[in-house]
């Protein structure tokens, strides 16, 4: 069996899987807000799942954040406790196993590869589009972290094509995270012309007709299909999956392959676009699969 976590701001996800990615127990829990504690709400979490599923399962580990490549602590995680923190080796010892740790989005990539959207394809960039938004690549079902451990750390390279001096909270100008965030789209609209308000109102308004509303949606698939398109060039992905609350938009699937034809350096671009099939239960899955075969 393999057990996958995930640890975000707000719960910690728990779900136990058969070999053919069969759910055999799942359980979430409120995030504790201090190291400490977050290490024993995922050691009951992971005994109380064992003890449901019926056995002892490997664990994976999925989170924001990266591991330092110089002393293996946890970096650039927006759940600031664990910063700092050797989470993974603290985890291992506390539950008498090895424990695989990788990103967030790199499981929500793998988690689409194995057996979610992208499961027909070889190569998949998983696209995570919601308060932040992320990346990971998966080649042969295997999660290529990098040599620096960064690798799909696409929302912090800067937007292609548009340069409005957008900061972003990595110290950075115009990352493609401040265009395509829920944030960035919200931000948008309102230098458009618009009321200040959430993205799913301005995707109802866009709905029911308000030029400015698809005026501004139209921008954003352009946007995104320009950022995407780097990806393409560089890494030529089969597939790219899409997953956070954004990727609900029913006008990207359409509309963004139309677009980065306009970018991608090749007569034509045969690369799949396609909605997640677990939406949020992606990560928590992709962390179990962080164990192969």
């Amino acid at each position: 069996m393999r057990m996958g976590i995930d640890l975000g701001g707000t719960k910690i996800e728990g779900v136990v899987l058969s070999s053919k990615g069969i759910v055999l127990a799942k359980e979430r829990v409120p995030t504790p807000q201090n190291y400490s504690a977050i290490l024993d709400a995922i050691a009951e979490l992971v005994a109380r799942l064992e003890t449901s599923a019926g056995g002892r399962a490997s664990v994976g580990l999925g989170g924001p954040g990266a591991e330092s490549a110089v002393n293996g602590r946890m970096k650039n995680s927006n759940t600031q406790c664990i910063n700092g923190e050797s989470l993974r080796e603290d985890l291992s010892i506390r539950l008498r196993r090895i424990v695989r740790f990788s990103n967030d989005a790199n499981c929500f990539a793998l988690s689409e590869a194995v057996d979610g959207a992208g499961a027909a394809y070889s190569s998949v960039f998983g696209v995570i589009l919601g308060t932040g938004t992320g990346g990971g690549l998966v080649f042969n079902k295997q999660v290529l972290s990098g040599a620096n451990g960064i690798a799909g750390e696409w929302g912090h390279t800067p937007m292609p094509n548009y340069r409005e001096g957008r900061p972003c909270y990595c110290g950075s100008v115009d990352c493609v995270e401040t265009y395509l965030c829920g944030a960035g789209l919200a931000r948008s609209y309102s230098n458009a012309g618009g009321e200040a308000m959430l993205v799913p109102e301005i995707v109802k308004r866009a709905d029911a007709g308000e030029a400015l509303a698809n005026t501004v949606l139209d921008v954003y698939c352009r946007q995104l299909a320009s950022a995407l398109s780097v990806v393409i060039n560089i890494v030529d992905p089969a597939a790219i999956v899409l997953g956070g609350g954004l990727s609900n938009i029913a006008k990207l699937y359409e509309t963004v392959p139309l677009y980065w034809n306009d970018y991608v350096f090749s007569d034509r671009c045969v690369t799949k676009l396609l909605p997640a099939k677990y939406g949020d239960s992606s990560g928590v899955r992709g962390a179990a699969w962080l164990w192969g075969e």
